[in-house]
């Protein structure tokens, strides 16, 4: 069981790396990046707040990367640093990022209807019309 440990070990540091890296990013912009960044990718601000965070070892999907470089403007330097630490991580999954579709982002400027719960209702309808519209161009 030891050797297990020794085993994770190496990976906890490598996450610990990137996400050093992402949260250095995070903090250099405007306040409200946690929240866009989690409607853009359809979490909670708790999970982007999770994958932030160095002391968490939970590891950021590969799924997610293409958008947190889109959404937070990463500076070339940053986003090669943070490949290569991302890669010796997990470098099964850095092959995955070439592959499949990207995503991209659209900002609506929609009404404010008044109230905050209406307000969080209209985004999560939009969000999952999308979600399912996507889902649906994607069968074959």
């Amino acid at each position: 069981m030891a050797d297990t440990a020794a085993d994770e070990a190496p990976e906890v540091g490598a996450v610990a790396v990137y996400k050093r890296i992402f949260k250095e990013v995070l903090e250099s912009r405007p306040s409200g990046m946690r929240l866009r960044l989690a409607h853009a990718m359809g979490k909670n601000r708790s999970f982007v707040s999770q994958i932030s965070n160095p002391a968490y070892p939970v590891p950021i999907p590969v799924q997610h990367l293409n958008t947190i470089f889109d959404v937070c403007h990463f500076p070339p330097q940053a986003k090669s640093a943070f490949l290569r630490a991302y890669a010796r991580a997990h470098p099964r999954r850095v092959g995955r990022l070439s592959e499949g579709s990207h995503e991209r982002t659209l900002t609506l400027h929609l009404p404010d209807l008044g109230s905050a719960k209406r307000n969080a209702e209209l985004d999560t309808l939009l969000q999952e019309f999308t979600r399912r519209l996507i889902a649906i161009m994607r069968e074959k």
